[in-house]
């Protein structure tokens, strides 16, 4: 066997990691650039930080989504920081009520055990099930648990929430436990007839059966767990000028980069510390350009923006058009996946409000006289249209889709009508009906 030696010409492409960060600069929000910064700073000797002295325009957002508290071990002591609150509330009425220890601990034990809803998930697989009492305990302490707390607190199940709270002076008060008791799932899905034949009732009394049950509150201790504040801090800023719209980056609270001029000198010399200065001082040099890349690209891309988007500054969402990152990318003479990293974790301040920067890139349907809408738009008018239509015989998906065909013009499906349905958490037809008296249904 004979080996022989050949010589080939490659050419690769090879992401360096000063390309592969500048990338994931582009990414950043302009608070993580910050934090970004900062640590380049602990990292390198060469650079020197000057903090700015305003600080950042927030602007708060309510977080409503609750941490759940249920635990599988159903330990009493398990609390979290965000919902002691009113479950000290709950137990120090208890103990101004019920001056009987033993009331006190089960007591404690079931509002240390209760959902973020006000509920008790006891679940017999869990080998914690009714641990420290019996069934005929916690019963008797739901009772005295909403003698201190809102009617329904501490149930199973909502038809149980929904049962305690019915008052025993309600006219109908047999017929509205049998329907919530064995048939609501009926009430869910509207099903007045079939609610009318197993209650043997006329539908007047079906509908205010029904309108009482409206009244209960499933979820009785809805506010167990407090509402914590986020603070967004938008990255660009837009606002209403008298010649029209301008907009900003919102950074004037990075601090301004310096080269720290104290190992300057060690740069004139060729040896090892030479080495590393020149390597830090590189890189020093990189951060400044990747900043101001980064910059100039964001700019380039809003400024698209509010051209392209210029309606619904004015108008709001139902004046949203089509666009695309590759419209944009195609405007500002860079690739698709740049603007794509750069519109990505970025918040912007609007005169209509504070929205992620993505929601001005939307898909578009096609109109019959060869225009196109945007998704967003079609979504606003189907919910417009969902809000006022008939309560009494709302539209099927397919109705609603020939309707938008015939008088607005867009070409849409039925299956894109349930999917934008369902997107707008909107029920379906039979789940929007509504119930009328006798005459309204004949």
């Amino acid at each position: 066997m004979e080996i022989i030696t050949h010589q080939r010409q490659e050419l690769n492409l090879r992401m360096t990691s000063e390309l592969r960060q500048a990338i994931s600069l582009l990414q950043y929000s302009t608070y993580e650039l910050y934090q970004y910064i900062k640590d380049q700073e602990m990292e390198n000797p060469l650079i020197y930080l000057k903090e700015q002295e305003n600080d950042p325009s927030y602007v708060g957002k309510p977080n409503s989504q609750l941490s759940s508290n249920s635990s599988s071990s159903m330990a009493s002591d398990l609390l979290t920081s965000h919902d002691i609150g009113m479950r000290n509330k709950l137990y120090e009425q208890a103990v101004l009520l019920f001056k009987d220890s033993q009331d006190q601990k089960l007591i404690r034990y079931l509002i240390n055990n209760l959902d973020d809803n006000g509920y008790l998930n006891f679940n017999e697989n869990d080998p914690f099930f009714y641990d420290e009492y019996a069934e005929i305990d916690i019963d008797r302490g739901i009772q005295l648990l909403q003698h201190v707390g809102p009617l329904g607190i501490g149930a199973r199940s909502l038809k149980e929430c929904l049962l305690l709270q019915i008052p025993k002076n309600f006219p109908q008060v047999e017929l509205a436990e049998f329907l919530i008791q064995h048939h609501l799932d009926l009430v869910a899905n509207r099903k007045w007839d079939q609610i009318a034949t197993h209650l043997k009732t006329p539908l007047d009394t079906v509908k205010e059966i029904y309108d009482f049950i409206l009244t209960l509150d499933p979820r009785p201790c809805a506010h167990i767990s407090d509402f914590s504040v986020e603070y967004v801090n938008p990255d660009i800023i837009v606002e209403i000028k008298e010649k029209g719209l301008s907009f900003y980056l919102n950074d004037s609270y990075l601090p301004s980069i310096h080269f720290n001029n104290e190992y300057s000198s060690f740069q004139k010399n060729k040896d090892e510390m030479s080495k590393y200065i020149t390597t830090h001082y590189n890189s020093y040099q990189w951060l400044l350009s990747s900043i101001e890349q980064r910059r100039q690209t964001i700019l380039k891309i809003v400024k698209v923006i509010i051209e392209k988007q210029e309606n619904f500054f004015k108008d709001g969402f139902t004046a949203l058009n089509p666009l695309t990152l590759k419209e944009v990318s195609i405007e500002i003479g860079m690739h698709e996946s740049t603007v794509s990293r750069a519109t990505m974790n970025k918040i912007i301040q609007t005169p209509k409000g504070t929205f992620d920067l993505r929601v001005f890139f939307t898909s578009k349907l096609d109109t019959v006289d060869g225009n196109a809408i945007s998704q967003t738009k079609v979504k606003r008018l189907l919910e417009d249209f969902i809000a006022q239509e008939n309560k009494l015989k709302p539209l099927s998906d397919q109705k609603i889709a020939s309707y938008f065909k015939n008088e607005k013009g867009i070409t849409i499906s039925r299956r894109t009508i349930s999917k934008y349905r369902e997107e707008l958490n909107i029920p379906s037809s039979s789940r929007r009906k509504e119930i009328g008296n006798m005459m309204s249904l004949k």
